[in-house]
C-alpha cells in the first residue's frame, strides 16, 4: 500500500446497508465521520470520540464495532450495517418493536448505538438473560432514560425472540 502525505484521500468502498458504498477518506479519517459526512448515513451518532459512550456503534460483517475508534479505511471491503439498515423494508426488529412498547427512548441520541449492540449480542446469544443484557446496556451512555425502559425492552425483545424461535410468534 502506498504512503499517503497527509491530506491525501483514497477510495473507500464498502457494502453499507446491503448496498455498495463509496467515497474518499484521508487516512486519519474516522469510520463514523466517513458514514455520516461522506456517505450521509446520518443514523450513527458520534458522542464522545474515545469509545466510551457506544452512541457511534455499528456492525461490521454482524460484529458490533465503535466506529469513531475504527479508521474508514478498515472498513474496505467489508459488510457494514447502521441502525438504518435494521429495518430496510419498513418493517421494525423484534428489539425496535420492544423500544417503541416500553417507549425505551428519550432524546434518542444513544438509542442507534444501544439498538446496534443489542442487536449484535441477541444474534449471538438469543437465550440471554437480564443480567447479560444489563452488560451489554452497561456499555453505553444514556443521559435521560435511567436505563429502566432500555433494560426492560431489551428483556421483552430478548423473551420474544426466544419464542419465536421456538415457532410461537
Amino acid at each position: 500500500m502506498p504512503v499517503l502525505k497527509a491530506g491525501q484521500r483514497h477510495a473507500v468502498t464498502f457494502h453499507l446497508n446491503g448496498r455498495a458504498a463509496a467515497g474518499f477518506a484521508e487516512s486519519r479519517t474516522l469510520l463514523s465521520d466517513f458514514i455520516r459526512h461522506e456517505l450521509g448515513a446520518t443514523g450513527t451518532h458520534v458522542g464522545c470520540e474515545h469509545g466510551v459512550c457506544g452512541a457511534c456503534t455499528i456492525r461490521v460483517y454482524g460484529k458490533a464495532v465503535l466506529s469513531c475508534l475504527t479508521l474508514a479505511g478498515q472498513a474496505d471491503g467489508c459488510q457494514v450495517e447502521t441502525v438504518e439498515g435494521l429495518a430496510p423494508a419498513g418493517k421494525l426488529t423484534i428489539l425496535q418493536e420492544a423500544f417503541k412498547r416500553h417507549h425505551a427512548l428519550q432524546c434518542g441520541y444513544c438509542t442507534a448505538g444501544i439498538l446496534m449492540s443489542l442487536t449484535h449480542y441477541l444474534d449471538i446469544n438469543p437465550m440471554a438473560t437480564e443480567a447479560q443484557l444489563r452488560e451489554v446496556i452497561g456499555g453505553h451512555l444514556c443521559r435521560c432514560t435511567g436505563y429502566t425502559q432500555i433494560v426492560a425492552a431489551a428483556v421483552d425483545a430478548a423473551a420474544r425472540l426466544r419464542e419465536a424461535a421456538k415457532g410461537n410468534p
